[in-house]
């Protein structure tokens, strides 16, 4: 039995969990709402939240997961892409707590652990397949020809499409976390009502810094004419904003699938959570004959689970880190 605490502390979630041989046995995650007063994350208050969180995450995924510290037998740990002081914690604690035990300590990347979240449970996709990436701070699609060998062919080349949301939300004089309040007045609201301009880029790249200015200077325009206007169309100005954006999304995903001949689709990410998105991408699977994973929403989200998964397959392999590694904030896939 392979027994390996992972822990998760790359932004604004402290999470733990528990693995063994593959199988999550526990994933605790706490939340923390102090962000919601500043409209976004505060990296200093997420740093300060992650040292007060970590040991009662750490001590709950144990305690369900019905495993003590000598049972383990690897820690594992974000070590990036995230905010340096955040990182900071979980890592310091995953050194600390490995060192004390003598065993192996395992770095894990956030975004390939969002990737191998769907094989926390059944349905699994098969090797390779494409994942469109989409969170806060990502937007990619990655080939994944193996659980430890993913290949980026597109990606965002300014904004991620999870700040597009974050954006609009706030530009609505809507409460953080904003996305998700974007997609609830989406489902009541008409898409074709208000349209907004796709970018254009090259390749299968993504760009989303043109939709954030259009929709700024939509809102200038019309509440200028009418200081009601957000308020009486929030649900169709959502709408058309979701529409857009999930429409860009899902060209370049078809277009990869053509170039590649990959029949194998999933999501990962905060922003596969989105009810549009998931919608949206099982219609085009089934036209176009795709096989689609979308995985469960609480594996969306950032979590220590995902972090378990990837960590599993480290160990493996005996893709074991040094207690001299350090995080990497800007960590590429």
């Amino acid at each position: 039995m392979t027994t390996i605490l992972a822990i998760e502390s790359s932004c604004d979630e402290t999470s733990a969990a528990v693995i063994s041989n593959g199988q999550l046995r526990s994933n605790i995650v706490a939340t923390q709402l102090i962000h919601q007063k500043y409209g976004g994350v505060v990296p200093e208050l997420a740093s300060r939240a992650h040292q007060q969180h970590i040991l009662p995450v750490v001590e709950k995924a144990l305690k369900d997961a019905k495993v003590s510290k000598k049972d383990l037998n690897a820690i594992a740990f974000t070590r990036g892409p995230g905010l340096l002081g955040a990182l900071l914690v979980g890592a310091s604690f995953a050194k600390a707590l490995a060192l004390g035990l003598d065993i192996p300590l395992i770095e894990v990347n956030h975004m390939q652990a969002h990737v191998l979240a769907h094989f926390i449970e059944e349905p699994r996709p098969a090797f390779p397949f494409l994942c469109l990436t989409v969170s806060g701070g990502h937007t990619q699609i990655v080939l994944v020809r193996g659980p430890l060998e993913m290949e980026v062919i597109g990606e965002t080349q300014d904004d991620a499409v999870g700040e597009a949301f974050d954006k609009t939300a706030k530009l609505l004089n809507l409460p953080y976390p904003g996305g998700p309040l974007v997609d609830q007045y989406a489902q009541k609201g008409n898409p074709s009502a208000f349209p907004f301009p796709i970018s254009e880029m090259p390749g299968l790249h993504f760009s989303f810094s043109g939709i954030k200015t259009s929709v700024l200077y939509f809102l200038q325009s019309r509440t200028k004419e009418d200081p009601r206007f957000v308020e009486e169309n929030i649900a169709d100005i959502c709408a058309g904003v979701q529409h857009t954006l999930i429409k860009m999304l899902l060209q370049k995903l078809r277009k990869a699938a053509k170039q590649t001949g990959i029949s194998d689709i999933a999501i990962a990410g905060g922003v596969s959570a989105n009810s549009g998105l998931r919608k949206s991408l099982r219609e085009m699977g089934e036209k176009d004959g795709w096989n689609v994973y979308i995985p469960r929403f609480e594996y969306c989200t950032d979590n220590a689970g995902m972090i378990a998964m990837a960590a599993h397959f480290k160990f493996q392999q005996k893709q074991f880190a040094e207690q001299t590694i350090s995080p990497m904030p800007r960590m590429a896939i």
